[in-house]
């Protein structure tokens, strides 16, 4: 567990920068667009800290896949479920998420299939290049 928290924290420290980053993108375009034209100080000050923290959240989470001795699938959900509440609680403090029911399901809805559309992806990348990494060590043979 020593280990995961070092990793937890060294992988969400690399990261943690990208958040405020973001965050301050999001704020120029929709000052640009003239959808938000003030923002009190408060607003932005717990926009930047919060962005950070879900940052380093999701950043930290994925040591799951390389410290701990879980099954992939057991990571692949562990990972789910904790971006899942770290960007939901993230977006509910920040007022990012309109109240009731139906941006609450929206919100999951786009979450999960995203989730499965990146793992996807990312599983077919992983297929493709064993797939040609065993071509090339049975053309050695």
């Amino acid at each position: 567990m020593k280990k995961f928290f070092k990793e937890f924290c060294l992988r969400g420290m690399t990261a943690a920068w990208g958040g405020p980053l973001i965050l301050a993108i999001v704020y120029l375009i929709l000052g640009w667009t003239g959808v938000v034209v003030t923002l009190d100080v408060f607003q932005v000050a717990i926009g930047v800290v919060t962005s950070m923290a879900m940052a380093f959240i999701a950043a930290g989470i994925t040591a799951v896949y390389q410290v701990e001795k879980l099954p992939l699938m057991h990571a692949i959900v562990l990972h789910g479920v904790v971006l899942y509440i770290d960007y939901l609680g993230i977006y509910l403090l920040n007022g990012w998420l309109a109240d009731g029911f139906g941006p609450f399901a929206i919100f999951t809805a786009i979450f999960v299939v995203g989730y499965v559309v990146v793992w996807l992806i990312v599983a077919s990348i992983i297929k493709h290049n064993t797939n040609k990494l065993n071509q090339k060590l049975n053309a050695q043979q």
